[in-house]
């Protein structure tokens, strides 16, 4: 990976790092208060677990799909350029979302937000790699995290005040003066940097979006119709003929949207795939929780996100440790650790009842927090770690297309799983909607007085939510499994780093030879 000498470092990075984090604590604000805020939207916009999902994953398909494309118009026209543009889409989407009528205009925000979101992400990573070299960039990637974990203390909090003291839009208007505010920060302190061209791949937008959108459709509907429904076997025929034929023509078209190339590296595949289980895990774990805490143990909204201190402090603490003892032990040791740990918080969860104390859960989001912190920042630094420079924009889309892949399927199936079964547990006489979502279940019991109905809704979407972390968990031993295999410490992944420079280089052909270093003035200079 080329990089910059200490000579020619750039002298406003660290003031362009502020710009970036406030760049990804818009994104991270945005979610953590919409997982909070999720029991009060189902139940004023008479929003179902299906259309709850969807809310979540529209956003989440739309970011994956754009990523690659957004990342390449990036490293193309100025990654500043995209990313206020992206903020200036966020912040626009936000307002028309926090009016929504219904669930369907909800989802319909949510979609647009996704686009701006797919601008925003990747230009902030590819800008922080080019103007970092290799002895602070672990440092600065541990900052940016540290960013992600204040939105991840605040969000949950002043989402909870705002729904308690407002209305549920409230949590989508916040975003238009942080965006605002990141907006401003970018035209006045960050310079402008600029990669090689790469044209954009709208088959291969369209392959990936199809494949995705089919597969997590499918995931989602299949609760509800069967595996042996015709719509379900038609998205799952959709969704493999889309993302296999996505590989074949990103395989074989001169310039592909992505370098499939980098996963032939050891080490890009064990990091990657590593992201995409924790992200798979992590996917799901608001959506549920939050339900859990509100619907089951009786906590406001207010409450319910100050439930999520001990994640986000752990996490904001492990985060810089991590980012220590990563360049002491190495990136594969930490992230193994940090994983283990991960799995323990998922594995206390899968033992939470109806009677659970908050210590219970604490412990349990404690345990989160630290693993999460101690591997996400050696897992990524791992992974950016092998990719060019050059490539700076279209890899770190990458890793987001997959990391994003992996959360949308998370929501999706450990959704599934919730509802499934949820719906095994309740009584076959009850309305559908009342054995399919715990909200319309506790509805009817307290319209009707039946005290007996709201005690099996909530022991029913205990046992659902214990089997939903049980597949999170498992998920997670994969990735520390994949870690401990196939990623490398020290001199070894400096040689592995080396290849996949070579490799990307020789897949580039004559284009990438005629591209411009890292560090011309054009990338480096305002």
């Amino acid at each position: 990976m080329e990089l910059t000498g200490k000579e020619g470092r750039n002298p406003r990075r660290w003031i362009i790092l502020i710009v970036l984090c406030l760049s990804a604590l818009v994104l991270v604000i945005d979610n953590m208060v919409l997982t909070v805020s999720v029991p009060t939207i189902s139940n004023t916009l008479h929003a179902g677990a299906q259309d709850i999902q969807w809310v979540i994953d529209s956003y989440i398909l739309v970011f994956a799909g754009m990523l690659l494309t957004a990342g390449s118009l990036a490293d193309r026209f100025g990654r500043r350029r995209v990313l206020i543009i992206g903020l200036a889409l966020f912040g626009g989407a936000s307002l028309l979302a926090a009016f929504a009528a219904s669930p369907a205009e909800l989802i319909a925000g949510r979609v647009l937000m996704g686009f701006g979101g797919s601008l925003v992400m990747p230009s902030t990573l590819s800008i922080l790699m080019t103007v970092f070299d290799e002895d602070e960039l672990r440092k600065a990637f541990a900052i940016w995290g540290g960013a992600s974990m204040i939105g991840l203390i605040g969000g949950p909090v002043l989402g909870g005040v705002l729904v308690a003291h407002f209305w549920w839009g409230v949590i989508f208007l916040l975003n238009v003066p942080v965006a605002a505010l990141a907006i401003f920060a970018a035209v006045v302190l960050m310079p402008e940097s600029k990669g090689p061209w790469r044209k954009a791949d709208p088959i291969g937008m369209v392959l990936s979006m199809v494949g995705m959108t089919a597969l997590v459709w499918t995931i989602i509907e299949a609760a509800r119709s069967g595996l042996t429904h015709p719509t379900i076997i038609a998205g799952t025929a959709l969704s493999v003929l889309g993302l296999a034929g996505f590989v074949v023509w990103e395989n074989r078209v001169d310039e592909p949207m992505a370098p499939l190339v980098l996963f032939r590296n050891r080490v890009f595949s064990a990091s990657s795939f590593s992201l995409v289980l924790v992200t798979f895990a992590n996917g799901g774990l608001m959506l549920v929780l939050t339900q859990y805490l509100q619907f089951a143990l009786g906590y406001s909204a207010t409450r319910t996100g100050i439930a999520f201190a001990p994640l986000a402090v752990a996490a904001l603490v492990f985060n810089g440790l991590g980012a220590t003892l990563g360049s002491k032990l190495g990136n594969r040791t930490i992230t193994v650790a940090g994983l283990l740990v991960l799995a323990g918080g998922f594995g206390v969860l899968t033992t939470l009842s109806v009677h659970a104390g908050f210590g219970m859960v604490a412990l349990a989001l404690a345990l989160i927090g630290t693993g999460a912190g101690l591997a996400m920042p050696a897992a990524t630094a791992a992974l950016m770690g092998v990719i060019p420079a050059e490539h700076a924009g279209v890899g770190s889309a990458l890793n987001d297309t997959v990391q994003q892949s992996g959360a949308a399927l998370g929501v999706a199936v450990l959704g599934t799983v919730l509802s499934s079964t949820f719906t095994s547990h309740m009584p076959a006489a009850l309305p559908a909607a009342a054995r399919h979502s715990v909200s319309a279940a506790l509805q009817l019991a307290a319209s009707t007085g039946d005290t007996a109905l709201a005690a099996t809704a909530r022991s029913a979407f205990t046992q659902a939510m214990s089997a939903s972390f049980l597949v999170g968990a498992v998920g997670v031993l994969i990735a520390a499994a994949l870690a401990l295999v196939l990623m490398r410490n020290g001199n070894d992944a400096a040689t592995e780093d080396a290849a996949a420079g070579a490799t990307a280089e020789d897949t580039a052909g004559e284009t990438a030879e005629a591209q411009e270093p890292a560090a011309t003035p054009e990338r480096a200079a305002a």
